[in-house]
């Protein structure tokens, strides 16, 4: 069939956000001198037509030619209302055109257009596009206006151009500009279909989706809709049968609960206006579980109830003793409150922090303190806690919303009374939902916390008499105002005598009861137990020796589960085969020390270490060299050492030595930091330019200043233990620790020598033989 096109002008008007297709008509408003020209044009013409164009780009005003997409329509003004500031027109379109030649106008576009006829196509392929097409557009009207009843005839006559349809549906389902404008271009019937079908297709699952979303939301609402006039029809079944429904029988139970709690007045007439406005909120909303959670806290907490001390001091003592080894300070501070408690009942309970290296006792030690007094004992772990509401608690108006920790303590123990231990409170956090260490400081405040107000419970609550302990192993992260609050006991850790005591009264039996040993058939003598000690564990508590004597049991308990019958007992030259080779030999290290060499002590977290400090003068250079992972305050202790040191010629003879000092400290790795290692630097940095070792039997700790005085250090019992450990029994100490020596068992205070030293000169003497000092 041949397709004839025509010719003609025409003024054009441009829209900036619209696609005119054929056959459909289009109100329009116009504002723009330019388009309202065109239009003015267009009506002085005999046949009234116009070319309607969409801009490629809505934001020109004074679009041109290249601004509008090639392919538009020519259509007809058929009526046009005017006013002040802008005309509307209704424009009826009747086919599509193109811009051949531009043809120049001042007031408007003008141009000699072409139309572009769609060819016309039959087979299969095209009347199964036209089924599919209309049975989606039945489907898209059905689904998204059911009000309007089609009648595909009216569309189009049979035998009549099939676009008559997909052009109006183009309009009919919104499509955007570049949508509408492909539509639009769309060279033949087929691909004008297949493009309307995607997008009908499109629509069609989208109106779908809205219909299930509207209809389960429906469903959703009869349903409750449904359940409530159900629960009225029950209300007034049960009212009639003389019963009481489940509500009112809820509330009576909270009144009997609430007459017998003996809640103080301000907060018993606090609950009862919560009961009664709990009566008056229907049971199916939401707000009904919240007041009902809220009253069900209150009524559980512990407003009045008290456990009675035990305050017999005897008993006391001799739970402490049996429950653990050692540890006299703090047995003896929880003594001196039992005492206190006992000649005075109404004074506040302590805030105790227990300081000290991992395994050394803490948390079991707290246990024990609430045993010896008879009270409930509840623990939680601060560490990594960085919500303020997790003690707090959150505000009853978030969804979920909980009490907080202590609150939840005080309602398991059923006391107002408890031991709280609150452990790990070193590692806390803190984020953008609060900083838990604030809340704490009123907490742990004892003139505060007497009207502690939880978020969720939002009434006072005394903790004045629970007794908190805290746990820390080191109380560097703690802020300062918080500790200010606490009563701080070091737990420091242990000797090797004070473990094998732990080992034979507690650990052991432990171990052997676990592994289901009887006690006949499982021995590990004395000199067994020293040798695990010293040579598998190095720790200042005792976990890892339980975790070894564990693996023993297990060991042995193999044997017995293969019907063995003798008894075993453990020797020393069984445990490479039970516990693998030994794991350190600190002993046999550095016995004999090269000039630039000494010996120093550490304290860690995990109790006390010995660290060696290793000091080579390099043959080029000016500045000291620091390795070995130092801090600011390490690497300035260095500094003075050297200073000290090259000021002072009876150390170096004549002459400044020529090089530079490396000064290093192993391990690499591990980051160190203080000013207690300043004496041992010194005393290295002097034997390595005295050419002069330093003794090896000898270690060393304090701080030093420029001029040659020696300061007291802390962690001195940690730090003599680990000399001990290594077999080092002779130590130079800052003259003030003198004191710190009697927290020592008696027997390690036989077994090594003290040496006080006031100047770094009193060091040199001690820890260099042969060094000339005058």
């Amino acid at each position: 069939m041949t397709v004839t096109t025509r010719t003609y002008t025409l003024p054009i008007l441009p829209l900036k956000n619209s696609v005119v297709f054929p056959f459909v008509a289009m109100p329009i408003s116009i504002n723009r001198p330019a388009s309202v020209a065109a239009v003015e044009e267009a009506l002085s013409s005999d046949s009234k037509m116009l070319a309607v164009f969409a801009q490629n780009d809505a934001t020109i005003e004074k679009p041109k030619i290249k601004d509008l997409y090639p392919v538009g329509s020519s259509a007809i003004v058929k009526l046009i209302s005017r006013s002040d500031s802008m005309i509307q027109i209704i424009i009826q379109a009747i086919e599509r055109v193109e811009v051949t030649e531009y043809e120049p106008h001042a007031a408007f576009l003008k141009a000699r257009i072409k139309t572009l006829p769609m060819p016309h196509e039959e087979g299969v392929e095209v009347e199964a596009l036209q089924r599919e097409i209309m049975d989606l557009t039945g489907r898209y009207f059905a689904l998204g206006h059911p009000e309007v009843q089609l009648n595909f005839p009216q569309f189009v006559s049979p035998g009549e151009d099939f676009m008559q349809l997909v052009y109006p549906l183009g309009q009919l389902i919104g499509l955007n500009v570049e949508k509408a404008q492909m539509l639009l271009e769309a060279p033949t019937p087929i691909t004008a279909m297949q493009i309307i079908r995607g997008h009908l297709d499109h629509e069609i699952q989208i109106l779908e989706l809205r219909k299930k979303i509207a209809d389960d939301t429906q469903s959703q609402m009869g349903k409750e809709q449904r359940e409530y006039v159900l629960r009225k029809q029950m209300q007034e079944i049960q009212k009639e049968l003389g019963e009481k429904n489940p509500a009112e029988a809820e509330h009576a139970e909270l009144r009997e609960k609430l007459e017998k709690a003996e809640l103080p007045d301000d907060i018993d007439e606090e609950v009862k206006r919560e009961l009664s406005r709990l009566e008056q909120i229907p049971t199916i909303s939401p707000e009904y579980q919240v007041a009902r959670s809220h009253l069900d806290l209150v009524l559980e907490l512990p407003w009045n109830t008290f456990t009675t001390d035990n305050l017999n001091l005897t008993n006391a003592r001799q739970v402490l003793d049996d429950d653990h080894y050692s540890l006299k300070e703090v047995k003896e501070r929880i003594i001196e409150q039992l005492a206190v408690m006992k000649l005075n009942p109404e004074a506040k309970a302590p805030i105790l922090c227990f300081v000290g290296p991992p395994g050394v006792g803490k948390t079991s030690l707290g246990q024990s303190i609430a045993r010896a007094l008879g009270r409930e004992f509840e623990r939680f772990s601060l560490g990594g806690m960085s919500d303020e509401a997790e003690l707090r608690g959150h505000r009853r108006t978030y969804i979920g919303a909980m009490p907080g920790r202590i609150m939840q303590a005080l309602r398991r123990a059923g006391t107002r009374n408890p031991l709280v231990m609150l452990d790990e409170i070193d590692k806390l956090g803190r984020d953008f939902r609060g900083d838990p260490a604030a809340a704490l400081m009123e907490i742990l405040d004892p003139a505060q916390n007497c009207a502690f107000r939880d978020n969720y419970l939002d009434l006072p609550f005394d903790l004045s008499r629970v007794f908190f302990i805290v746990t820390a192993n080191t109380l560097d992260t703690v802020p300062k105002p918080l500790l200010d609050r606490m009563e701080q006991l070091r737990l420091p850790g242990y000797s090797d005598e004070e473990k094998m005591k732990i080992a034979q009264l507690h650990l052991f039996p432990r171990q052997r009861a676990e592994a289901g040993l009887a006690e006949e058939q499982f021995i590990v003598p004395d000199d067994t137990l020293a040798r695990v000690i010293r040579r598998y564990t190095r720790e200042a508590g005792v976990r890892e020796l339980e975790r070894m004597l564990g693996k023993l049991a297990r060991k042995v308990a193999i044997r017995f589960a293969e019907d063995q019958t003798e008894p075993v007992t453990v020797q020393c030259d069984d445990l490479p085969d039970m516990l693998g080779p030994e794991r350190f030999f600190v002993e046999k290290l550095r016995k004999k020390l090269p000039p630039g060499v000494a010996t120093g002590l550490a304290w860690t977290e995990a109790g006390g270490d010995v660290l060696y400090i290793e000091a080579l003068l390099l043959p080029e250079g000016d500045k000291l060299t620091l390795t070995g992972h130092l801090g600011d305050v390490m690497k300035e202790s260095a500094m003075a050492a050297n200073s000290y040191v090259l000021s002072h010629e009876e150390i170096i003879g004549s002459g400044k030595p020529k090089g530079v000092v490396h000064l290093h400290v192993p391990a690499g790795a591990i980051p160190k930091d203080g000013p207690s290692a300043g004496v041992t630097m010194a005393v290295a940095l002097a034997s390595l330019y005295s050419g002069l070792p330093a003794r090896s039997d000898t270690a060393m700790t304090g701080e030093i200043t420029l001029s040659g005085l020696v300061l007291p250090v802390g962690g001195v019992k940690e730090k003599l233990l680990a000399a001990r450990r290594a077999s080092i029994y002779r130590v130079i100490l800052p003259g003030e620790n003198k004191k710190d020596i009697r927290d020592l068992p008696d027997n390690v205070l036989e077994e090594m020598e003290f040496i006080f030293a006031d100047s770094i000169e009193d060091v040199l003497q001690a820890a260099i033989p042969g060094l000339s000092y005058n």
